[in-house]
């Protein structure tokens, strides 16, 4: 699509470097735009150990849950908008692998969109909503729960 807009988005995407993950390296016709190979996560590794921008992911749960089980995300965005749309494709399904991260900043739209950006916050930390020993009002409460 872009490669044949004339506008400052195109204007950005059309000159920079495209690394594809695909099946079909042979359809890639957009100037600039290299495949990833077979082996994905060795060609990210050896991606982010060079020098230059920052790689960004545009769609593809799959691929974003393969890079997540490898530690090659450091960074997510997400955009919420206020919509039900009763079915889709879940990015974080069943097989993702537990990760933390920390929110770095965020703004609400004033249609109600919800923009986050977090980053990668080590492991995961389990812990507890508990704030200290329970009074004896809870304890008592506790008992006459049962």
């Amino acid at each position: 699509y872009w490669q044949y807009q004339k506008d400052p988005i195109a204007d950005a995407f059309n000159p920079a470097t495209k690394y594809v993950a695909t099946h079909r390296p042979d359809t890639l016709t957009w100037q600039n735009t290299q495949s990833l190979g077979p082996d994905i996560v060795a060609e990210l590794r050896r991606l982010k150990q060079e020098d230059g921008p920052d790689l960004l992911i545009q769609g593809s749960g799959n691929l974003i849950r393969t890079l997540l089980a490898n530690g090659l995300i450091d960074e997510i965005r997400l955009m919420v908008f206020p919509l039900l749309l009763g079915n889709g494709k879940r990015l974080f399904g069943d097989s993702a692998i537990p990760a933390a991260f920390k929110l770095i900043k965020s703004q609400a739209t004033g249609t109600g969109v919800i923009m986050a950006t977090y980053e990668r916050a080590g492991e995961v930390k389990v812990g507890s909503f508990v704030t200290g020993e329970p009074s004896e009002a809870e304890l008592e409460r506790r008992r006459n729960w049962k």
